[in-house]
């Protein structure tokens, strides 16, 4: 990395805008930056620090410090640019920090954002820009560099200061400057992944125990007392041999539960063998009384169906005289169905006689009929006087009719005569509406002839100005394309003529030893031609003219399109014209001349559809007119009808009303005087037809009489009544045969009851003692139960630490694994820690890496450290360890003058200075190895220098300058004047009032 130019504007101490050249100032290889104390040397670094990295080393880049120069004027902004070689390209990275500016209206400040801007530089482009974005930025130039800020500010910025506090601390301090540089977490995170992996495999391993335990906890439950004679686990989750104690105990535990179990069964069968003596007992004892229970039931039940006999003879004789009376019941049914009907022909003759006048109320049957056909005879004479009592009613309802048909004819003319009074204005209005109906018919023919061309230049205009559109690309299109192909042109002849240059190396590359040369026919090739830098072969000359060609046929392409394009313009910019090619007009005008015409249109379409209706109305008030005038010719006619109608109903109406006075009587009508006759007539019927129906009920008893003393007598009963006093219902009789057949019944079952040998046997026995035998046989069973409880939980206890131990045995097995990469990762673990007893020094993983690039460093700072102490100082590491503390980072310097080894804090201060430069340096070349070897053209050195000799800082001067052998250049920061005779070329900040500013002094 080289640095060519640095721009600082209103930075720190520096108002306003001040150039650096390094590279006048890198010519001679070592230059000096000088100035008095506060003038801003550092400030120059700082600068360089902030356009790589967008911020000041850390020392200095405190909370809520601000960059921007108190010096500088408001309007004019903080700026920092530095141009740079790095990676092989020249780049210039501009950044400007947060600051405040004037408002642009108003007074006051705004806050402005932090900027930064990067740009490259090609020989062919010149500087080109490449990003503007913070973390674009960040990323790229730290890629090149290959450093953080903070390597880069121990590196290129080498603070003395800080390397003498190096050379000072202790272990521990080295290791977290070591650690910022060298970028060792990833080996810290290491450490921390395996305490990690070791705390999560100590958590697996402590877990399964738990479970082991927790199974053995099961285990002791499930075993019960058999669990007592075996001695508990007492090793802890996490020791070793927990999970062998728990499998022997669990073994011992299932050997006592497998005897107890045994026991159960021999116990199990014993209760059994009692059980059944004593069931079979009890079986036997129950029988006993089950039969003399038997027998003295089958005693009891004949006393009392002895009890029962009389009643039971009782029943018997009052069936038999029951089933005799039944053949007396059809009489005395019929006797009584006889006297029913003559009681209500009694009834029916009353009723019948109380609505006759009292003069007929005794009269017979004959009389009655005699005068229900005189009152008949009368009745049939007034058909005729109804039939004209009902003719009379009609002509009335005639008369009503022809009144409301004279009111309807009299409105019919009145309306009539209305609407032919306005006749003439109709048929006028129908007319004028037909003439403009038909005038719009015209007009929008006219309209449709102009609509559509105006349509058509619509459309045309719309696609006219699309094309210009297209026109446009088009001509934008074949000027990109014409300058692509004045490029290609360009690099194909920049090829070719440098390929030509370099013919002789093309030649060259085709010779072959002892035959001739194309060119020069000599065998002999002494001195081939060999291709230089920037070399063309001919693949790459062919390859430059084909994508000239391709770009060639490119813009013809993009010619070809373009007049099409404008061909297709030109013809919708004449349609669009249309008539008018005087001027043209636009869309917008177009398409308000097409709304106007389509409204036109569209309103003499609508006014001549109505033509068709017009004429249809039209028609349709004429085919009205002349219905009007027939409608009022034939009411005229109607009225005259009505009238002779009038005449000949009142004639007819005055010869029935005579008929009628003439039948009716009395009456206020013949049909009143019909329905008196009716009803007179109707009762004489019903009084007759009760007498007859009385007369013959009479008869009927009298009979029914005779049958039922006949039948009570063949029955053997001295009177009817005591024929019916005997009859019994069905009911009754069933209810008398049950409880006959019950008893007998009852008397069969005791009849073979006592016929029963084993009954009578076991009541001449003594009484049967079944509660004794009950309680022997529950013993038994409650022996027998306990005995089954006993042996099912042996059983289920045996079953249970099976399982228990099977699964026990499967949690162990999988252990194994678990344990055994426990152990493993935590053998890592503590060797990289330093907590291991394999690691003899105690030295943790990230120490030691540390500890092997303090190893380089020393190593590369002792070959400057022996020059600058002539050959008296080496720097040694030392991985001993001191007090408690762990070994690694130790550093020492070795006397050669006195052969002993010694800590580098016993240095004087310009031993101390040298001592830290040469580690500064030598940490330098380490980190710019570790950096994957990016060259540092350019450092810089601050400070310490005022603590030397003159002959130790004349070496240290030559160390110095020997670093320009490597095209290196070194800036010594130093306010020492007498660096100032032995350094020619120096850069000088001047402290001013209106702020800092930068001279160079060039030799």
């Amino acid at each position: 990395m080289r640095l060519h130019r640095l721009s600082i504007t209103a930075f720190g101490p520096f108002g306003a805008t001040q150039e650096v050249d390094f590279d006048a100032l890198s010519s001679a290889g070592l230059f000096l930056l000088h100035g008095p104390t506060g003038a801003g040397k550092t400030s120059v670094l700082d600068a360089v620090c902030f356009a790589l990295y967008g911020a000041v080393p850390g020392a200095r880049q405190s909370p809520g410090a601000s960059l921007r120069s108190d010096h500088a004027p408001v309007d004019l902004p903080t700026e920092v640019q530095l141009e740079l070689t790095v990676g092989g390209r020249r780049l210039e990275v501009t950044r400007s920090p947060a600051q405040p500016r004037p408002k642009k209206r108003g007074d006051g400040f705004t806050m402005e954002k932090a900027q930064s801007r990067l740009r490259g530089y090609d020989p062919e482009r010149g500087w080109h820009a490449l990003s503007k974005s913070h973390q674009e930025i960040g990323e790229e130039l730290t890629q090149l560099i290959g450093m953080s800020r903070d390597q880069f500010c121990q590196v290129v910025l080498l603070p003395q200061g800080d390397f003498a506090r190096f050379l000072r601390s202790d272990a521990e301090a080295r290791g977290k400057l070591l650690g910022r540089l060298f970028d060792t977490r990833r080996f810290a995170a290491v450490e921390e992944r395996l305490a990690e992996l070791r705390r999560g495999a100590e958590a697996r391993v402590t877990a399964a125990d738990e479970r082991i335990l927790a199974l053995a906890q099961r285990i002791a439950q499930a075993a019960g007392p058999a669990g007592a004679e075996a001695t508990p686990v007492a090793a802890r989750p996490g020791e070793p041999g927990l999970a062998e104690a728990v499998l022997e105990w669990a073994a011992i535990a299932r050997s006592t539960a497998r005897e107890r179990l045994d026991i159960a069964h021999r116990v199990v069968a014993w209760a059994e063998g009692r059980q059944r003596e004593a069931r079979h007992a009890l079986d036997a004892v129950r029988e006993l009384a089950r039969l003399q229970q038997r027998y003295e039931e089958t005693r009891l039940r004949s006393a009392a169906l002895e009890e029962r006999r009389p009643e039971h003879d009782r029943c018997q004789e009052e069936l038999e005289r029951a089933r005799k009376a039944d053949r007396v019941a059809p009489a005395l049914e019929l006797r009584e169905e006889a006297e029913r009907a003559y009681r209500g022909a009694s009834d029916g003759l009353s009723r019948a006689r109380a609505l006759l006048s009292p003069e007929l109320r005794d009269v017979g049957a004959d009389r009655l009929a005699e005068l229900e056909r005189k009152f008949q005879q009368e009745l049939y004479a007034l058909d005729a006087a109804r039939e004209a009592e009902e003719r009379s009613a009609r002509i009335e309802g005639e008369r009503v009719r022809l009144n409301r048909e004279a009111q309807a004819d009299d409105e019919l003319i009145r309306e009539a005569d209305v609407w032919l009074a306005d006749w003439d204005s109709t048929r006028a209005a129908l007319k004028g509406r037909i003439d403009a109906s038909q005038e719009a018919a015209t007009r929008a023919e006219q309209l449709a002839g102009l609509l559509a061309p105006a349509r058509r230049r619509l459309d045309a205009a719309g696609r006219r100005d699309a094309l210009a559109t297209d026109v446009q690309q088009a001509e934008e299109r074949l000027i990109g394309a014409r300058e692509q192909e004045l490029d290609a042109r360009k690099s194909w002849l920049d090829l070719r003529e440098r390929r030509l240059r370099g013919i002789a190396a093309e030649l060259a590359a085709g010779l072959v030893a002892g035959e001739p040369c194309t060119v020069c026919g000599s065998a002999d090739h002494p001195v081939p031609a060999s291709p230089g830098d920037g070399h063309v072969d001919r693949a790459t000359e062919e390859r430059a003219l084909a994508a000239q060609q391709s770009a060639e046929e490119a813009r013809a392409r993009a010619e070809q399109q373009l007049g099409l394009v404008r061909e297709r313009h030109a013809a919708a910019e004449t349609e669009a014209r249309g008539d008018d090619a005087s001027a043209s007009s636009t869309v917008a005008e177009l398409g308000e001349l097409v709304d106007r015409l389509t409204g036109e249109h569209a309103e003499a379409h609508r006014l001549a559809a109505a033509t068709n209706p017009a004429r249809e109305a039209l028609t349709a008030a004429e085919r009205e007119h002349t219905e009007r005038l027939e409608q009022r010719q034939e009411a005229h006619g109607r009225m005259s009808a009505r009238t002779a109608a009038r005449e000949a109903l009142d004639g007819e109406q005055a010869r029935l009303e005579e008929q009628i006075a003439a039948a009716r009587g009395e009456s206020p009508s013949v049909a009143a005087h019909a329905e008196r006759l009716t009803r007179r007539v109707a009762r004489l019927a019903d009084a007759a037809e009760a007498v007859r129906t009385e007369q013959d009920a009479a008869q009927r008893r009298k009979e029914a009489d005779d049958r039922l003393s006949d039948a009570a007598f063949r029955a053997g009963f001295d009177t009817p009544e005591a024929a019916a006093a005997t009859l019994l219902d069905a009911a009754a009789q069933r209810d008398l045969q049950h409880r006959i057949d019950t008893w007998q019944a009852e008397a069969a079952a005791v009849a073979d009851r006592r016929a029963e040998r084993d009954a009578r046997e076991a009541a001449e026995q003594p009484a049967a003692q079944p509660s004794a035998a009950q309680g022997e046989f529950e013993t038994a069973e409650w022996l027998l139960r306990e005995a089954s409880s006993a042996l099912a939980a042996a059983d289920e206890r045996c079953g249970e630490l099976t399982r228990l131990s099977r699964q026990a045995a499967d949690e162990v097995r999988r252990l194994g694994p678990v344990r055994q990469e426990y152990e493993r990762i935590a053998r890592l673990a503590g060797l990289a820690a330093g907590t291991s007893a394999d690691n003899e020094r105690k030295m943790r993983l990230e120490a030691y890496v540390l500890a092997a690039r303090l190893e380089q460093v020393a190593a590369a700072a002792t070959a400057r450290l022996q020059r600058m102490s002539s050959g008296r100082y080496t720097l040694v590491h030392s991985d001993a360890r001191t007090g408690g503390r762990r070994a690694g980072l130790g550093l020492h310097v070795v006397d050669a003058w006195t052969g002993s080894e010694r800590d580098t804090a016993t240095l004087s201060g310009g031993e101390t200075f040298f001592a830290s430069l040469a580690l500064a340096l030598g940490l330098a070349d380490v980190v710019t190895e570790e950096a994957g070897g990016v060259r540092l053209d350019t450092l810089f050195i601050d400070e310490g220098f005022g603590s030397l000799d003159d002959q130790t800082l004349d070496e240290v001067l030559d160390v110095l300058d020997s670093l320009r052998e490597r095209d290196r250049s070194v800036g010594i920061v130093s306010h020492v004047a007498d660096l100032r005779r032995r350094i020619p070329v120096r850069l000088e900040v001047v402290k001013e009032r209106q702020g800092s500013s930068v001279r160079h002094r060039l030799a």
